[in-house]
């Protein structure tokens, strides 16, 4: 792998091995091919000008990361992000989440932070929901244009809950006391599950 960073992959279909890998690492390079592809087996034409993929953008106020203290490998460490980012399913959330309890030990509050930012992440894409900012008052929950849910289901939430409104075109504004990650966490969660139901 790394080998293929310094040199490139070279041509797909031709015999040339070494490449030009100035503007891309191997990784981007890989995710662009395997994009393009299932594009072309669904009968589509890829988008290379959109972006490969869009990530949920969540602020929870409170630190998220692996502390050295915890996994003093800085490649480690970034490995772990990485997998943690490529999660697709509350699952393998999960299971990361029990492979570092195994190895590390007891989750400190920074790290069960990144966790649970990534267990939000995966929530909110079925919603649509493109960003999460969550204090301990309010917290904002800012949808893509053209969601995937029904605006009805909105509707409904705002009319069922006074302490959530319509905030602008594209969001909903929660107001409520949330001194902490738990509190804000499960309020975010409640809200997701009320727009899924």
């Amino acid at each position: 792998m790394h080998d293929l960073e310094i040199r490139g992959a070279g041509e797909v279909l031709g015999d040339e091995q070494s490449g030009e890998m100035t503007e891309i690492g191997f990784q981007l390079y890989s995710d662009m091919l395997n994009e393009a592809v299932r594009a072309l087996k669904n009968g589509k034409e890829p988008d290379l000008a959109a972006p490969l993929s869009s990530t949920t953008e969540i602020n929870l106020h409170v630190p998220a990361l692996l502390p050295s203290t915890y996994c003093g490998d800085v490649h480690e460490r970034l490995s772990l992000y990485k997998r943690l980012a490529n999660c697709k399913t509350q699952e393998a959330v999960n299971d990361l989440q029990e492979e570092l309890i195994d190895r590390f030990g007891k989750l400190p509050d920074a790290a069960q932070a990144l966790v649970e930012t990534h267990r939000l992440r995966v929530a909110a894409v079925p919603v649509g929901i493109i960003k999460i900012d969550a204090h301990a008052e309010s917290a904002t929950l800012h949808f893509k244009p053209n969601p995937p849910i029904d605006a009805m289901r909105i509707i409904e939430l705002i009319q069922k809950n006074r302490h959530i409104k319509l905030h602008g075109q594209d969001k909903l504004r929660i107001t409520a006391n949330m001194p902490d990650l738990a509190a804000r966490v499960a309020q975010i969660k409640t809200t997701i599950r009320s727009l899924l139901n």
